[in-house]
Order: C-alpha cells, then sequence, then structure tokens
C-alpha cells in the first residue's frame, strides 16, 4: 500500500513556517497520526512532524522500535537541557545527506498525548535528539540551519546536482533503515 502521504523536501515552503499550536484533539487527529505513521515507516523514520507533510500543526509521529507502538507528542516544549552529544543526524526531508549535529544530550519535555493527556518526561541521546530535531520542523527549522557555512554550501550544492539530474535520495544501508539517519 502507498504512503497515505509524500513528504516535503528542502525547499517547500511549508517546512520554513512555525506550526500552529494543535487546540482539538479528535478523531481526525488520530487518523491523520495514523496515515502519518504509515508513511514515516514506509519512509523509513524514527519520526515524522506534521508539516512534513504539509500540515501545519505542532505535533509529530514516533517510534523509537523498543515496542511501544506509534507514539505521537502534541504542542511539545523542551522545558530543560543539559550536556552535548554529536551524533550523525539525517532527515527525511533532505534525503540523502546527513551531518554530525551537536545537540543537547539530555532534555526535559512536555506536551499532550493524543488521548489529550498532559505528559512530561526525560529524554537522553537518540530520543532526546529526535524530540529536538521534530521539534525543529514544527519551528521551521532543518538540519541545514545547524551547519557551518561551508557545510550548508556543500550541502545545497549536493541538493541542486541531484535535482537537475533527477537522481534519487540513495538507498538507505540496510543496517540504517529505520534510523535517525533518514529522520524526517
Amino acid at each position: 500500500m502507498a504512503s497515505p502521504y509524500a513528504i516535503r523536501i528542502v525547499g517547500d515552503p511549508v517546512l520554513r513556517q512555525r506550526a500552529d499550536d494543535v487546540t482539538d484533539i479528535d478523531g481526525r487527529l488520530a487518523k491523520l497520526c495514523q496515515d502519518m505513521a504509515q508513511t514515516m515507516y514506509e519512509a523509513p523514520g524514527l519520526g515524522l512532524a506534521a508539516p512534513q507533510v504539509g500540515v501545519q500543526k505542532r505535533f509529530f509521529v514516533y517510534d523509537l522500535g523498543a515496542g511501544d507502538g506509534t507514539e505521537v507528542l502534541i504542542n511539545p516544549v523542551v522545558t530543560e537541557s543539559a550536556g552535548e552529544w554529536e551524533f550523525h543526524e539525517g532527515c527525511l526531508s533532505v534525503p540523502g545527506l546527513g551531518f554530525d549535529i551537536v545537540r543537547p544530550k539530555e532534555i526535559h519535555v512536555t506536551g499532550v498525548d493524543l488521548d489529550g493527556n498532559e505528559v512530561s518526561f526525560e529524554a537522553d541521546e537518540l530520543l532526546a535528539r529526535l524530540v529536538q530535531h521534530e521539534l525543529d520542523h514544527l519551528d521551521g527549522v532543518l538540519l541545514l540551519d545547524h551547519l557551518d557555512d561551508e557545510q550548508r554550501r556543500e550541502a545545497k550544492k549536493a541538493l541542486r546536482e541531484r535535482a537537475m539530474v533527477g537522481e534519487p535520495a540513495p538507498a538507505v544501508p540496510e543496517p540504517a533503515k529505520r534510523s535517525l539517519f533518514r529522520l524526517r
């Protein structure tokens, strides 16, 4: 079955806009989250923010493969952060490219789940990175914005070259499938 949504890629203006808060948690939002999860799994990625499928709302779906299934975080806020962690990060909206990016290693996150319950949790390393990456999408920020000027120029050059020859994003090596290397 084909993904319900196409993932927006760099250059799409929707990826550069700050998403609006979710005010209604209803059946339509639940169905949207279900469809986004299918799109995320087929990509394959660990997380997918609403703007990546053209929806300007502050929520994302994710699954780190811990057996909990798809999780949803609505109107997320990072209230505390500590430490630094450099990790090779990619993005489903910036296909085929990855960069070593430094982000806080530990964070405290608050938000709302799909049942309307307030959530508050500590996250570190991969989960912390995923939340920060997805939150960036909700703020109109791409991982390219975390690069220095030279890295950004090289990334844009690579993206232009691929677009000119109609080259698809490279296949993800088997061990990296459903990893942060292909996130959002």
